[in-house]
């Protein structure tokens, strides 16, 4: 157990709140405003934490907080050690519900670590959300280019995509045409770590299992999730110009050079994130089992 003393579990707590304002901020004054932004407000919206949950730090699992550490009695999952009015750490037993999901996490981060990034998929997803359909996913910014160009290009190049949260939001002309049939019973076997999606994912996952991941590394698979984004929307059919993210036109061979070019630099940044992320959350099975288990007294 690492003890940190008031003053400096205090510094890191304000270097956290320092360091994702600047993500938070402009979504708070958008939602007073009722304005939407399809990079940057996709990360509250699809995966479901708060702005306080981002804001909110945590030490992670084995860190005993001292000093006045009222604010944290009230997670559930904080308990206080041997009654010491000053001293207080993130409670393992807690994780007992969340013992299936962790175990699936970890064997999807072994999984993804394991194979080699595939990168030919072009971020043709976002194309497929919209092929050969009148429905546009974000209605309020028109299409750079047209449905014929559009269709052309998904033909052409052909669909790989191998994550299921990307291939269920396929058209139902579209879904035929990917070389995989993802699923949740196949994710495991297929998650690969060349995915923008499974890499935005690290954020979710650190999400899952807060407050026994620290919050810098969930601040670090944030912000990491924030450019996948980006180079997804940037990829994609959609004219964002007037919101300041140049296209990446993946319909030209300069354009796909230019794709996997950036997408390797995600590939690059996901790697150590998931393999922290993956030794903590080994940890946490550990420390689970070591636990004792509560008896009954009759």
């Amino acid at each position: 157990m690492i003890a940190l003393l008031e003053p400096q579990w205090r510094a890191r707590q304000l270097a956290h709140t320092e360091r994702v304002l600047p993500w938070v901020t402009p979504r708070l004054e958008r939602r007073k405003s009722g304005l939407t932004h399809p990079v940057d407000d996709f990360l509250f919206d699809y995966y479901p934490y708060s702005v306080n949950k981002l804001l909110s730090w945590h030490p992670g699992h084995g860190v005993e907080l001292q000093g006045d550490v009222t604010e944290f009695d009230p997670h559930p999952a904080y308990r206080r050690l041997n009654n010491d009015a000053n001293g207080i750490t993130a409670d393992v037993s807690q994780l007992e519900a969340k013992a299936d999901r962790l175990d699936l996490v970890i064997r999807l981060l072994a999984g993804t670590s394991a194979r080699p990034a595939q990168l030919n998929c072009f971020g043709l997803h976002e194309w497929a959300m919209v092929y050969q359909t009148p429905d546009i996913r974000h209605g309020s910014f028109p299409l750079r280019v047209t449905n014929a160009e559009l269709t052309a290009t998904v033909d052409e190049l052909g669909l790989r995509c191998t994550h299921i949260d990307a291939y269920r939001f396929f058209t139902k002309a579209a879904t035929p045409l990917n070389s995989f049939e993802p699923s949740r019973e196949s994710q495991p076997d297929l998650e690969q770590p060349g995915c923008l999606h499974a890499n935005m994912d690290l954020y979710k996952y650190a999400m899952w299992f807060s407050p026994f991941i620290r919050s810098e590394l969930i601040a670090d698979c944030f912000e990491l999730a924030r450019s996948a984004r980006t180079l997804d929307m940037r990829a994609a059919p959609y004219d964002l110009i007037d919101l300041g993210y140049e296209p990446i036109c993946i319909e030209t061979a300069e354009g796909r050079r230019d794709y996997v070019e950036q997408q390797r630099l995600i590939v690059a940044r996901s790697q150590p994130l998931r393999a922290e992320l993956s030794l903590s959350l080994s940890a946490l099975v550990t420390a689970r089992a070591q636990v004792p288990i509560a008896t009954s007294s009759n």
